[in-house]
């Protein structure tokens, strides 16, 4: 397959379809079912979910009991399965059908020619508006059972899952309307054997209210079984004689919507969704709870039946429908961005408070740079300290100029401290650290302008030294600035350096999230106007450590130059992090989600003249930067991390928390895996 289909990535494209319903017509029903198909097909879509009694229609009520319907029906079904042939899409379609002594409502899917199973409703509404009951038979006892459809013996029960052979991961189960408002839903089970893809085919007449409901349900399926939850209700057509209907269509993962149609539609609509069959399969093997259910109930699970085909994806590529977001850790969508930087900001907070609170209330102290981390890790001292009803000047702030401290940034801490009034100081570490490197005998004691690690680990490591021995002297602990990206990217000088401190508030918080806490911080006006103005000149400020003088020919000391790109180091990290993503498929999604500069939405508040693009290129060789620095290098120093609180859901690095591993790893894998799989153009 070409590295760009996105069914080599293993995600499946997905359509939740409503129709125009012709009640009581089979023909008319197949027919506009087939119209969608092929429309489908044409989209590269794997797997289409259709209304409940999508060939009879749902309204019809006793009519469903009439001998010239159900066999209309049967016969329309084998022509409907029949046309499939050279369709790409499994189609789960609804149909009336006969079985012993009863008629059940059913889920029917059918795939290139065949029906492969059918699914009978389990819970039958017989309440408020509903009279299921009259016309039709609960299934939910019904397993391991077969029913006789044009002339074959075909598996029937609420017991089946279908498995692609050559897709890993796609397992179907599928669902009837009802059966999903019950505590305990046949999907459960299904997911808890090994289903990852919830259809239900849905009735469901519209109430004020109800669509709202649907999303919940629909929502917390997908989040409680980890798995993709694909709805589909029935539409216009259906009588309304007492009721009306929306036709709502919907497709959840793992609890994040993923693609929704508009309501009350005139015509067919559908909502087209990639679902990430890989994220499913590793979440779940994250949350061990998850097979600890499954061995509770054992007894029924393990009694599945599994219907296997072969899906026979296109190797092309058909682009990816679905949002991939540019910062994992930094929604666009800006409601969600200020909830996530509330309690970004708070779980700091808090998590300072406490630490404080347990160990008799000392003071802070904390080196400030003027840069981002340290400003960050400032303004959360100060809110903490407020809370606690204590006075700034209990944080004894301290800028270290070295032999590339530049005005800007140290005008910054300076302007900071002053207006938020914490007791500051400034200690020149440059006689310090000039004396240390004569002594070692390094070049640049000798005059020589050698600007080696060594050179820069001798300026980074006194500063610490320095806060260190204050807290000693003046009753305080340290506080730690450095960050998750950095951490993750052993960008740190380790032991008496910015590795280490008391507590860190910043250990759980990536580099692109720390930007967005300091505007939402400016925003919510959590402070004075004139502590807002420092913060924006922070906010212009180029990260840099500031350890390599320039002589105004060369250009400032840039960490990206070496570490690569904040903004894609920590897209990678967070699926690296989260999901444990092979680097091909972090390639994929970061070429969807980087390759254009112009497309997609971005996080409210980032300036326009900082969006950038990056090619194949590029990001196939900062993925090789990030495999090297995570797996074969920055270990050692996560290994000795101090205490700070996890923040965001994409995973903190601490080794007694989210991330265990042994310090001296070889990231062969990875980059023979980047060198044989990922394209450079």
């Amino acid at each position: 397959m070409d590295f760009r289909s996105s069914y080599r990535h293993h995600f499946l494209r997905t359509a939740a379809a409503t129709l125009h319903t012709t009640m009581a017509d089979p023909a008319a029903n197949a027919a506009a079912v087939l119209e969608t198909a092929r429309a489908c097909a044409d989209e590269g879509v794997g797997l289409v979910v259709f209304p409940e009694l999508t060939l009879s229609g749902y309204s019809i009520e006793d009519v469903l009991m009439q001998d010239t319907l159900l066999e209309a029906v049967e016969r329309e079904l084998l022509a409907l399965a029949a046309a499939t042939a050279d369709l790409l899409p499994v189609l789960v379609v609804g149909a009336p059908l006969r079985h012993r002594h009863r008629l059940y409502n059913c889920a029917v899917v059918l795939h290139r020619g065949r029906i492969l199973g059918v699914a009978p409703k389990s819970y039958l509404p017989t309440y408020r508006e509903f009279y299921e009951r009259r016309q039709t038979a609960p299934g939910d006892d019904v397993r391991g059972a077969t029913i006789r459809l044009g002339g074959a013996e075909l598996p029937f029960g609420t017991d089946l899952l279908f498995a692609a052979e050559d897709l890993p991961g796609f397992v179907l189960h599928a669902e009837v309307c009802e059966d999903y408002w019950v505590p305990v839903p046949p999907s459960a089970e299904a997911a808890l054997a090994g289903a990852t893809v919830l259809a239900n085919l849905s009735g469901s007449p519209i109430t004020v209210g109800r669509a709202d409901t649907r999303h919940l349900l629909s929502r917390s399926a997908s989040a409680r079984c980890l798995a993709a939850y694909v709805y589909a209700a029935a539409g216009e057509g259906e009588s309304t004689t007492d009721v009306s209907w929306d036709g709502q269509t919907m497709i959840y993962e793992n609890g994040e919507l993923l693609a929704e149609s508009g309501r009350f539609p005139q015509g067919p609509r559908r909502s087209v969704a990639d679902v990430d069959l890989d994220l499913i399969a590793a979440e779940r093997r994250r949350q061990g709870t998850f097979d600890d259910n499954r061995r509770t109930h054992a007894a029924r699970t393990d009694a599945v039946r599994t219907v296997a085909f072969r899906l026979d994806p296109p190797g092309h590529d058909i682009g990816l429908r679905r949002t991939v977001e540019r910062f994992p850790f930094v929604p666009a969508d800006p409601a969600r961005l200020e909830q996530d930087c509330f309690e970004a900001y708070s779980i700091q907070v808090s998590g300072l408070e406490q630490r404080l609170r347990a160990i008799g209330q000392p003071k802070v102290v904390i080196g400030v740079s003027g840069g981002l981390d340290s400003t960050h890790a400032l303004i959360v001292a100060a809110r903490a300290m407020d809370r606690l009803g204590r006075p700034r000047t209990d944080i004894l702030a301290f800028t270290m100029p070295g032999f590339a401290t530049s005005d800007h940034t140290r005008d910054n801490a300076v302007a900071l401290s002053k207006a938020l009034g914490v007791t500051f100081a400034t200690i020149d570490i440059t006689g310090t650290a000039r004396t240390m490197l004569s002594e070692i005998d390094h070049p640049f004691g000798r005059g020589e302008p050698v600007y080696d690690v060594t050179f820069e680990n001798v300026q980074a490591g006194l500063r610490t030294d320095y806060l260190f021995r204050l807290a000693n002297q003046r009753g305080g602990i340290v506080l730690g600035t450095g960050d998750l990206s950095e951490i993750a990217l052993g960008w740190s000088t380790y032991g008496v350096g910015d590795q280490m401190s008391h507590y860190n508030v910043n250990g759980g918080v990536p580099k692109t999230l720390m930007q967005h806490l300091i505007r939402w911080v400016i925003s919510s006006e959590q402070f004075p106007q004139e502590v807002s103005d420092v913060l924006r000149s922070v906010l212009d400020t180029e990260i840099t450590p500031e350890l390599v003088p320039s002589d105004g020919t060369t250009e400032v000391q840039s960490s990206q130059a070496t570490v690569g790109p904040y903004a894609l180091q920590d897209f990678t990290l967070w699926y690296t992090l989260r999901h444990g993503f092979r680097p091909s498929k972090i390639a994929f999604l970061a070429g969807h989600a980087w390759s254009d500069a112009s497309a997609g939405a971005w996080p409210p508040g980032f300036p326009d003249d900082e969006r950038p693009e990056y090619s194949p290129a590029e990001i196939r060789r900062w993925l090789q930067v990030f495999a090297r620095r995570f797996f074969q290098f920055a270990q050692f120093k996560r290994s000795a991390l101090p205490n700070g609180p996890k923040v965001s859901a994409g995973g903190a690095l601490s080794p007694r928390g989210d991330w265990r591993a042994p310090s001296d790893l070889s990231a062969t894998i990875w980059l023979d895996e980047i060198e044989r799989e990922v394209p450079q153009d």
